[in-house]
């Protein structure tokens, strides 16, 4: 069982909201120059193109997308997107927090991007790993040296 007790994508939705109300309570409004415009967007695109790519490698396998019960992996998925990185779907996540921080213009709001990775980290990656490690065992371990967690 996951020691989690909410899903990363919703955590993700909660940070980024807490960043929002942060920086309407401090009159902190978006950055509209270009450059932030752009790296934000840009971002933005990418966190995509990464969630993406990692379902199309779930669904080409047939295996489960669902984080919540890692138990039911059909199968270990270490190509594609998945070479470079153990969690592409929450570095997706994560790079959405990143690119809404640089919009904002508070050094604060940096905080949220910082408690996303450590409370996904403690509450959904660590125990997913511990459930494939003994779900694959030494394939898994094997990845896990030669793969990063996040990038």
């Amino acid at each position: 069982m996951l020691d989690k007790k909410i899903p990363a994508p919703v955590s993700a939705m909660i940070i980024g909201a807490l960043m929002k109300w942060y920086a309407h309570l401090s009159d902190i409004l978006m950055d509209p120059s270009t450059i932030r415009m752009e790296i934000g967007i840009g971002l933005s695109q990418l966190s995509a193109v990464i969630a993406l790519m990692g379902m199309a490698c779930f669904w080409r396998v047939r295996t489960t997308i669902n984080p919540l019960d890692p138990g039911k992996a059909s199968c270990l998925v270490t190509n594609g997107i998945f070479r470079m990185s153990r969690n592409p779907m929450y570095l997706s996540l994560l790079l959405l927090l990143v690119a809404y921080a640089i919009r904002l213009d508070s050094l604060a709001v940096w905080l949220g991007p910082l408690i996303f990775v450590a409370y996904v980290t403690r509450f959904q990656i660590l125990p997913e790993e511990h459930a494939l490690a003994e779900k694959f065992g030494e394939a898994y371990l094997d990845y896990k040296h030669r793969t990063r967690r996040w990038i």
